[in-house]
């Protein structure tokens, strides 16, 4: 179920006369921008703040919206997130960042940095809307009324109280005293090199076992501990994690297992050890099973590739994870098998409150298949063999750097003595840190890296 946030509307909205000029020498004799404001929730506290843009370029150039920065100036109370709901130029090259002001003012010590990852902006044209929000991150209600770019108009107007700048020129608006210095710390932006992004992990699972030192020296983890998910007395087994040859090559294998009790069921996890992974794009070549390769069928087994946060008390509003989730049995009230990819903002155990979105799909999965998910700009975009699956954003965004997980646990147990075994199987890892990377170019880079013969890289600099 998705958060439903309150919104104090005023009944009645003073109208705002303003002057359509930009307040700033334009970046360039032909190329010139001005912004244009409304606001959709316009009380003077709110549960979010609505800045909706619409960027107009008056000039005879286009220009190139990875080089343009939106301010939006305010007095803040603790940590915000930003979304972005819905854009014409669409949410996925839409991005957001909180900056502290060097010199804090009455209305204003920091401001929302409002970039783009790609798109052009034609001479004569404008982005169409954008409709953008933040909020605080323990969701309560903030006052808006004081901050300098508050605005209450609810129908677009130029507006000079939000800055614009073009290559780091100011070329619009009036930013908040202490708020026109270039950006200190630039937001993160795909790379010029499509190769590398600002850092690559690649691993083809060429490994002897679990013991493999290599493995905890590449940063992974195989899970020994005990605990969720899945059956209650279950153990996780390092020695079920192994990397046989499949077709002339090697793959990471988990094989989890029952007897039908808690004690005889054993369930597997590889995970990565350090949480350094959060925008950008996510891949794998995973092989699902829909049956066991030994024993009867029947359980309900969960087959996974995902990203996690940990959840560090009830409702953790820093906790994120995104999940491919195949259950080749049903399960969690299914009949018969589906897919799920799942992006969360929270979650409380008891009584469960699940604050999540999905999209699924009922049918057969069995094979291999390659995953895809890209978090950028507000949006997470999963897709299964080149298919958009499923397009997620909002409240269920991401907002802290996560590990990269594989797992496959049973969530409950049909009975029965005769042992029974399934195989998950992962053919290779790819990520590209503030990257986004088609399904396609993904398979050329993959591709690339055997050709090189690099069983391994990782260059993505810890968070």
């Amino acid at each position: 179920m998705s958060r439903h946030f309150l919104k104090v509307l005023l009944a009645l909205v003073l109208p705002v006369s303003l002057a359509c000029i930009a307040l700033a020498t334009p970046a360039s004799a032909v190329q010139s921008v001005r912004l244009q404001y409304k606001n959709s929730s316009t009380g003077a506290t709110t549960a979010q703040a609505e800045p909706w843009f619409k960027l107009v370029n008056t000039g005879t150039e286009s220009i190139p919206l990875n080089q343009v920065k939106i301010r939006y100036y305010f007095r803040g109370e603790t940590t915000y997130r930003f979304a972005c709901s819905w854009a014409v130029v669409g949410c996925s090259t839409v991005t957001g960042r909180f900056v502290d002001l060097a010199t804090p003012v009455p209305t204003a010590d920091r401001y929302l940095e409002v970039g783009f990852t790609s798109g052009t902006l034609a001479a004569g044209a404008n982005t169409g809307d954008m409709q953008l929000r933040f909020y605080r991150a323990d969701w309560q209600n903030f006052s808006q009324s004081d901050d300098y770019s508050f605005g209450t108009q609810t129908a677009y107007a130029d507006w000079n109280k939000v800055a614009v700048f073009v290559n780091g020129k100011l070329a619009w608006g009036i930013p908040a005293a202490g708020g026109d210095d270039p950006s200190p710390s630039p937001s993160p932006s795909p790379s010029d090199d499509p190769g590398t992004g600002q850092g690559v992990l690649f691993d083809d699972f060429a490994y002897t076992g679990s013991a493999d030192p290599r493995l905890a020296q590449r940063g992974w983890t195989v899970r020994s501990s005990s605990g969720g998910p899945g059956v209650p007395g279950a153990t996780w087994s390092p020695a079920a994690v192994t990397f046989p040859t499949v077709d002339g090559g090697q793959v990471l294998q988990l094989a989890s297992s029952t007897n039908g009790t808690g004690s005889g069921t054993v369930q597997t996890e590889l995970s990565t050890t350090d949480r350094k992974f959060f925008e950008g794009t996510y891949a794998a070549r995973v092989k699902f099973s829909d049956a066991p390769v030994s024993g009867p069928d029947g359980e309900h087994i969960v087959q996974t590739f995902f990203t996690i946060t940990p959840l560090a008390h009830d409702l953790d509003p820093d906790y994120g994870e995104l999940d491919f989730e195949y259950l080749p049995n049903g399960g969690w009230g299914e009949p018969g098998n589906i897919m799920y990819a799942t992006s969360w903002e929270t979650y409380r155990n008891d009584p469960w409150l699940a604050v999540n979105t999905h999209t699924e799909e009922r049918a057969s999965f069995a094979g291999w298949h390659d995953l895809v998910i890209q978090v950028a700009g507000g949006r997470i975009k999963y897709y299964i063999d080149g298919r958009l699956f499923a397009d997620h954003g909002g409240d269920h965004y991401p907002e802290t750097p996560m590990w990269i997980m594989f797992n496959q646990w049973f969530i409950d147990l049909q009975g029965g003595s005769t042992p029974r075994t399934y195989h998950q199987q992962v053919d290779w890892v790819y990520y590209s840190k503030g990257e986004v990377v088609s399904p396609a170019e993904v398979g050329n880079r993959v591709g690339a890296f055997r050709a090189a013969s690099t069983t391994f890289t990782d260059t993505v600099p810890n968070s």
